[in-house]
């Protein structure tokens, strides 16, 4: 990594085709308190005249680069990750501790068991991606079923690493080409990624299916130019609200949105947690774990739990939740930045409010819990918990909609009793309570199969069979 001489701006690498590309000085692009090589928008494409460089390529061999380059990333030889890690640390809302633990984490995801699972599970074998799977129709014509490689962009989330490395897995697992644009807040994983399979597979075809470069997000220059279907077949957005928004407006026939919404997601606690102390202490820390995953800066972290019993129930739960939510745990800091401006004005008028509201806990980053009897019209954040008191866990069902994504529950018993009237609500995951952190790729996220989405199925069908037989 270089860095500009003038007021010391770091300089952002890309990746074009296989290759690492550097700014070395002279003509860049100038994002203030970063440099960018200049951005070639042809450099960024693949021309549709021939299929993708990797179509042809056989999964098993993709899964060897995709092993050795988890290898790669977990021993970083060149360390690429060390520096990837230090130069994101000033700009990513991950604390230090846990934000090094998720580059150190990055190979977790070319784990082959975890790939060839998600191509069963996701696409029922590898044979559809190595060619034609044969099949016969009820009116007895022969037909044959390809998932073609496609054309994505991806407009990746920078609020963990982890998000980059399973875009390249897929990507790769998909055979197509794959541009991605860097997130503002998570600059340097790209380079580190896909610099390792540069190293790992140089010049190979799956290697040179890959770029990845910066432009301002919503920048019409740029993205009026490159969401094209004559370049791409699919958008794939992670991202808020304003980036979907910007996104949507270059939808139309030919180039379709696979979006990652943003999400949130809840708790509901059952009236068995007020059994005795180590109960409450058992399930507590269980939903601590739930609040706190990538310190509430991912869509499963819990930040409204609704706990069935009686006021004096609840709030010895609230008491043993707060005392939980500072524990350091692998995707979770012991401390982080304490809630500022209207959130903690709207947390400190409702501590004057009791009974009815009851506010747990200090302004020292180790964690709020607000217990009230409705929602707070506040959206928790930064380790701030709401704890909602409910008599029964069939009236916080009204809370769930198809914004909610994971729905932790404890008991076990209660979660097969509500989960499919959570799925009529619109929620898309439901889990024992303490599991909302670990998603597993292979499984639905966000209520679809995502290398079912990113693929394109093609047919190649014969005709009607003659009526003589």
């Amino acid at each position: 990594m270089t860095v500009m001489d003038q007021g010391l701006r770091a300089a952002v690498p890309h990746f074009v085709k296989g290759e690492l590309v550097e700014w070395q000085g002279g003509p860049g692009e100038d994002h203030g308190r970063f440099i960018t090589p200049p951005l070639d928008l042809n450099q960024l494409v693949w021309s549709r005249a021939a299929p993708p460089p990797a179509a042809n390529v056989p999964v098993a061999e993709i899964l060897d680069i995709l092993e050795a380059l988890g290898s790669w990333l977990d021993r970083d030889p060149a360390g690429a990750v060390e520096r990837a890690f230090m130069a994101s640390a000033g700009t990513n809302p991950l604390e230090k501790g846990v934000l090094e633990r998720s580059f150190r984490s990055l190979s977790h995801c070319f784990d082959r068991a975890s790939l060839s699972w998600q191509v069963e599970q996701e696409l029922g074998g590898t044979d559809v991606l190595d060619g034609w799977r044969e099949v016969t129709t009820p009116m007895g014509r022969k037909a044959a079923i390809r998932a073609f490689p496609p054309r994505l962009v991806h407009i990746v989330a920078g609020n963990a690493p982890g998000v980059t490395a399973m875009t390249v897995a897929r990507g790769a697992l998909t055979k197509g080409v794959h541009l991605l644009k860097l997130p503002s807040n998570d600059l340097f994983t790209a380079a580190a990624v896909l610099g390792g399979l540069a190293t790992v597979a140089p010049g190979h075809p799956v290697t040179r299916s890959f770029s990845a470069a910066y432009w301002r997000g919503g920048d019409a220059r740029v993205e009026s130019m490159l969401f094209r279907p004559q370049f791409f077949d699919k958008l794939v957005a992670w991202g808020g609200e304003a980036a979907l928004r910007s996104a949507k407006q270059y939808i139309g026939p030919g180039f379709e949105l696979v979006s990652f919404d943003p999400k949130t997601s809840i708790s509901m606690i059952g009236r068995e947690v007020h059994a005795d102390d180590a109960v409450r202490r058992e399930v507590a820390d269980l939903a601590a774990a739930d609040a706190t995953v990538m310190d509430q800066q991912a869509c499963v972290s819990s930040r409204f739990q609704f706990v069935e019993g009686t006021v004096e129930e609840v709030d010895a739960y609230c008491a043993a939740l707060q005392e939980r939510l500072g524990v350091e745990r692998f995707v979770t800091s012991a401390c982080s930045t304490a809630p500022q401006g209207e959130m903690r004005d709207e947390i400190e008028a409702l501590a004057m409010l009791e009974p009815d509201y009851r506010v747990f806990g200090r302004f020292d980053g180790r964690g709020i819990v607000v217990r009230s009897d409705e929602p707070v019209d506040f959206h928790p954040d930064g380790r701030v918990v709401n704890v909602v008191r409910v008599d029964r866990l069939d009236d916080a069902i009204g809370a769930a909609n198809v914004a909610t994504q994971t729905v932790g529950i404890w008991p076990a018993e209660r979660r097969r009793q509500l989960r499919d009237v959570l799925a009529s609500q619109g929620v898309q995951r439901v889990t024992a309570l303490g599991a909302a952190g670990s998603v597993e790729a292979g499984l639905p996220h966000d209520g679809f199969l995502p290398l079912g989405r990113f693929i394109r199925w093609v047919n190649d069908e014969d005709g009607l069979p003659s009526a003589a037989g």
